[in-house]
């Protein structure tokens, strides 16, 4: 949920108009809008070459996961993984442009772990996934803008460690 919403969410629970502070976190999100648009453009734009590069880092780093009796074994599995990759991409730039964790921890999180869990897939492998996934993203962007995204991923690591 964005800042905006959060605000007149919280006002109107609570039978008031806006604090000043509360207005000013709106003007702080409108301030940055222009570059959380930004990221979240590059970000998709470049969805390919980011699941890309970071399947390569994890394969590198964990080449069991890929070996004969690996979770990404296969054409099938290894394609479940990119596929995952996209779509835990996507999530953080749902997060970024709202400029709030809630939307990766409602639409990622709850039941990710268990899901995985169920599976068979090793949930630690899913971390170290998620770190080649931001390695591969930040590389793409400007050093403020890396400063500003990086946040996204980190809560999605620390979800899955």
């Amino acid at each position: 949920m964005s800042v905006v919403s959060q605000v007149i969410l919280k006002a109107d629970d609570e039978l008031r108009y806006p604090s000043t502070g509360e207005l000013k976190s709106i003007k702080e999100f409108f301030q940055t809008g222009v570059q959380r648009t930004r990221i979240v453009a590059t970000l998709a734009e470049n969805e390919k070459k980011i699941v890309q590069e970071a399947s390569k880092l994890l394969w590198q780093k964990r080449p069991d996961f890929i070996a004969p009796g690996g979770n990404a074994y296969g054409q099938r599995q290894r394609a479940l993984c990119l596929r995952d990759y996209g779509w835990y991409l996507r999530l953080v730039t749902y997060g970024i442009l709202c400029g709030d964790k809630e939307p990766i921890e409602k639409i990622g999180l709850i039941g990710a772990r268990e899901m995985y869990n169920s599976l068979g897939v090793p949930v630690p492998g899913m971390a170290e996934a998620i770190r080649c996934l931001k390695k591969a993203s930040l590389a793409l962007l400007s050093e403020e803008d890396a400063a500003e995204a990086a946040p996204y991923f980190d809560y999605i690591i620390q979800g899955m460690s």
